[in-house]
């Protein structure tokens, strides 16, 4: 089992959600009165620390845009993780970007945000194909599943070299006693991802509270946090919430 310090990924989907809300219609994505620029707050992010920038780009576009990920690959210093449909439009788009990785997520243009993993049994040959076509680009894949024992055989299977475990049925459980049996449920599914050969990822849903308890599973290598960052943020600047979640995350 690895002792390294588990790694923070700063997802920056809900700066652009924010931008949106405003300048959906115009014509670019940053400059003149448009704000906030995605890209001025993961540059940020990094300064403060953060081992790597995540951002969904939605089949619906309704936050993230395709110039704000270009502009990404071409100015972060850290590493891009592209959250994606597994649709052929995706994958074009992830091969001529070329993110050092990719990670394979459910949509639903009805959520509000991403809701439960990725079903890698119900479509195993398109799952398949996708981590195939993006490991030949050199492209670092990983899948967005629920901490189940089906998932990650399916993901051992695939050749994926990455898992990233959905965490949200544990952080909307917490202040119930529910959470203890999550929490035991995240445990196992990361002993069973490292022991098929996996590395493993979490992330949704994981906030300044829950960290404590979600930084003792054994073996993480990364955590994709997002919203609560970024909420942290507006009280006291990206830079400070980025180093307080890294502070809690090792303490």
């Amino acid at each position: 089992m690895s002792t390294s310090p588990i790694l923070l990924g700063v997802n920056i989907d809900h700066a652009a959600t924010l931008r949106q809300a405003r300048y959906r219609s115009a014509p670019a994505t940053c400059g003149g009165m448009i704000e906030p620029d995605p890209v001025e707050l993961a540059l940020a992010a990094e300064r403060a620390g953060a081992d790597g920038i995540t951002v969904h780009l939605r089949e619906d576009r309704r936050h993230i845009q395709e110039r704000d990920v270009l502009r990404l690959r071409e100015c972060i210093k850290t590493r891009l993780n592209l959250e994606m449909a597994c649709t052929d439009a995706m994958v074009a788009f992830a091969l001529a970007l070329k993110p050092e990785f990719a990670c394979l997520v459910p949509e639903n243009r009805t959520e509000v945000t991403t809701e439960g993993g990725l079903d890698v049994t119900g479509q195993q040959s398109r799952v398949r194909d996708t981590v195939a076509t993006l490991t030949a680009a050199g492209i670092k894949t990983s899948l967005f599943i629920d901490p189940d024992d089906r998932s990650l055989e399916a993901a051992a299977e695939m050749r994926s070299p990455f898992v990233e475990l959905h965490t949200g049925a544990y952080a909307n459980a917490y202040f119930s006693p529910a959470a203890v049996p999550e929490l035991e449920r995240l445990r196992r599914a990361a002993a069973l991802g490292q022991r098929l050969g996996l590395t493993v990822n979490a992330g949704h849903g994981i906030n300044y509270v829950n960290i404590a308890e979600i930084r003792t599973i054994p073996g993480l290598h990364e955590l994709n946090i997002g919203h609560s960052i970024l909420s942290r943020a507006l009280l006291t600047g990206i830079e400070e919430a980025v180093r307080e979640m890294k502070h809690r995350m090792r303490s």
